[in-house]
């Protein structure tokens, strides 16, 4: 029987990825050499980056001003890196989680931060709107996607300030704009890649944005300029994201799996609204294709351990 995981990450890869990912720890590309044990300066190596690079591109219909760098670690890494590097007065954020809060509380040690909006009044249940964006701002900070509470963006937002945001747990699972964002990154282990690798993606012009001396491995320019090759970039994790980008591209690409997620979201949804021991936490109109969030009904609530048996049993 398949078993399903439903935890936001990490996640399930698919079948053929983990095929592909188990030959390569034994022989990866016929060098005679695990994955595990090749040096990341080898031109095998350098091609799995570039087919990395172009299939991100492709996938996602990135701008050619745009760059893609790879770090070592999560998103969490990113919360402090992105306010040091572009934080100079004053920031913006939206508060919709656990994820934004985090990522507001690294932002202040660098400077003001202003929350523009959150959605902490009703538990995080929604996704602000209608809120207004001072001109003066360094940059807007968004979580794309809430895992904890179940909320998502399904718009993206029109920024008069550079528009940053945390996409770890939907990047490349529905169709975005890059172009309206000045930097989009996330830890790759919720959708793309086993624990251990960030990615990033950021317009060029923000390198220019660099408000101050910084360590070395804490700049952005540093990594854009080394392509990701400054120090020894997490080369198992980045070479199974390759491989769930070719997958990715097999199956449909990016308007397939959004597709898909829609689909098996919508099988989910619709039985936690018909079914009387359930319900949703979210907003319809906000409810993320990604993490699906409910409890069960008032009344109901001493059925939870059974109802988690069943499930269990059920794969």
């Amino acid at each position: 029987m398949k078993k399903h995981n439903f935890n936001a990450g990490p996640s399930i890869l698919a079948d053929e990825v983990i095929e592909k990912a188990a030959k390569a720890v034994l022989d990866f590309n016929g060098s005679g050499l695990s994955v595990l044990s090749i040096s990341h300066r080898t031109k095998d190596f350098d091609a799995v980056m570039e087919e990395a690079d172009r299939l991100f591109r492709e996938l996602l219909s990135i701008p050619d001003n745009y760059k893609i760098f790879y770090i070592g670690g999560g998103a969490s890494t990113f919360f402090y890196e992105v306010a040091a590097n572009f934080l100079g007065k004053k920031a913006g954020y939206v508060n919709t989680g656990v994820w934004s809060k985090k990522a507001i509380k690294e932002a202040k040690r660098y400077g003001e931060v202003e929350v523009l909006a959150t959605s902490e009044d009703r538990n995080f249940t929604y996704i602000p709107k209608g809120f207004a964006i001072p001109e003066d701002l360094d940059y807007l900070h968004i979580t794309s996607n809430n895992t904890i509470y179940g909320t998502e963006y399904h718009e993206d937002i029109d920024s008069p300030v550079p528009l940053i945001a945390d996409m770890s747990s939907d990047i490349l699972s529905r169709p975005v704009d890059v172009s309206k964002y000045a930097m989009i990154y996330g830890g790759a282990q919720k959708n793309l890649a086993p624990a251990g690798v960030a990615f990033a993606i950021i317009r060029e012009d923000m390198l220019d944005r660099i408000v101050r001396d910084l360590p070395t491995m804490v700049s952005f320019r540093t990594h854009v300029e080394n392509n990701s090759m400054f120090n020894t970039p997490p080369v198992f994790p980045i070479y199974v994201l390759k491989e769930t980008l070719c997958w990715l591209k097999s199956i449909g690409g990016v308007e397939e799996i959004y597709r898909r997620n829609r689909e098996k979201a919508a099988l989910l949804y619709e039985e936690i609204d018909r079914n009387p021991l359930f319900r949703g936490t979210v907003e319809k109109e906000d409810r993320s294709l990604m993490n699906i969030c409910f409890v069960m009904a008032d009344g109901y609530e001493e059925l939870a351990p059974e109802f988690m048996e069943f499930t269990k049993e059920r794969g």
